[in-house]
């Protein structure tokens, strides 16, 4: 690793439960892994009072209200953005057309177009040494690294079918109250955009390989809100199903819901080949099950791997084995990947290009639940301004 000249500085825009996440992670990487040296400069947000706080609580030297001209400064190298999806690609087009490098929140965008832009614009930064990535968290989940690393080398044989759910209850009351992420011109989509994107980014990732083919339906089972100004409609889906096919032939199922009552945050993925199978839960996310179907069927049965060995991906810069890990360390990892890239001048994954590729697929989604569950090739659908 070459050692950067002076520290990267590090703008941050949005400081709610993503940006208090990201926030976390920065302050907490150079601590466990050998990162180049970086500031957190200043923490960006709409409200002056409230930005300042956190600034302080969270660990930035600053606080500022107006974020194009944070990005036009030149004490500022990386703008890691936390905001709502409707804002992603007006400040990830201005920041790389500034030369700086960009983290943006998952999904990449709110409509397809968008991410089209922005996947373009990174390309074209690329070649001038920007480096972009999109924040695909569960990624650097070690369980689901060694996951990815096991069906790589062919452990599990030829991959026939695969399952994901991505299950949360935070919506099962209906007197929940209206949000951001129940309107569908700041949050593009509900459950689709907010959960599905993360089990397609980890299903393709895991695979290596790409979903051609779905078919869907979306469903809204509470279609009004309490909101500040009295009764308030919900204007994005709440669950998601879909039968997806993949490059190779792979077939798979998608679901995903935020009023599944009882689930709190279950991504659950399970991977079955011609010689093993993989199943993972969030809600236990230390461990991978994984069955070796090429052993005497007298023993053969679904094993539990505790992944908190310094052999596991990330472990070695962690705790001695059997000290689990938490939600919060893969936004770690997803910091240090990302800051080595930079050093490195190597390409982060997922790139936007990869986000592109959920964000099609998303669109696929929507279109197929409009025409009742029609077939849809993700390779034909158009970019559009139309939320996903």
């Amino acid at each position: 690793m070459t050692s950067s000249i002076r520290p990267l500085r590090v703008a941050m825009i949005g400081y709610a439960f993503m940006g208090r996440a990201h926030s976390n992670a920065w302050a907490t990487v150079g601590s466990f892994f050998e990162v180049p040296a970086f500031e957190q400069r200043v923490l960006v947000g709409r409200d002056a009072a409230g930005v300042a706080a956190a600034a302080t609580a969270l660990g930035w030297s600053e606080s500022a209200t107006n974020w194009r001209e944070v990005i036009a400064r030149d004490d500022i190298d990386i703008v890691d953005i936390c905001v709502p999806g409707h804002l992603h690609a007006e400040i990830a087009l201005a920041a790389l057309a500034a030369g700086k490098h960009v983290l943006v929140e998952k999904p990449l965008a709110n409509t397809l177009a968008d991410a089209e832009a922005m996947a373009d614009a990174a390309a074209d930064a690329s070649a001038r040494g920007v480096i972009s990535l999109v924040g695909f968290n569960y990624r650097r989940m070690p369980a689901l690294a060694l996951a990815r690393r096991i069906i790589a080398d062919g452990r599990l044989g030829e991959i026939r079918q695969v399952r994901a759910s991505y299950l949360q209850d935070w919506l099962a009351d209906a007197a929940a109250p209206m949000t951001w992420r129940l309107r569908r011109e700041t949050a593009g989509s509900g459950a689709l955009g907010d959960l599905a994107s993360h089990a397609v980014d980890q299903l393709q990732f895991l695979l290596g390989e790409l979903v051609t083919e779905v078919s869907a339906r979306t469903h809204t089972f509470v279609t009004e809100r309490p909101g500040a100004d009295g009764p308030e409609a919900v204007t994005v889906d709440d669950a998601v199903w879909a039968t997806l096919a993949f490059d190779s032939g792979v077939r798979g199922s998608l679901e995903a819901s935020r009023v599944a009552t009882g689930r709190k945050n279950a991504l659950t993925i399970e991977v079955f080949g011609s010689t093993g199978a993989l199943r993972f839960d969030l809600e236990e996310l230390n461990e991978l099950w994984f069955l070796d179907a090429t052993e005497s069927i007298e023993t053969q049965g679904f094993r539990r791997i505790l992944v908190t060995e310094p052999e596991h991906p990330y472990l070695a810069a962690w705790w001695p084995q059997g000290h689990v890990l938490g939600w919060e360390h893969s936004f770690v990892h997803e910091i240090r990947d990302f800051l080595i890239a930079i050093d490195s001048g190597t390409p982060a994954t997922p790139s936007f290009a990869d986000g592109l590729a959920v964000q099609r697929v998303l669109s696929a989604i929507k279109l197929s639940s409009e025409a009742t569950g029609a077939n849809v090739i993700v390779g034909n659908v158009q970019a559009s301004k139309e939320t996903i």
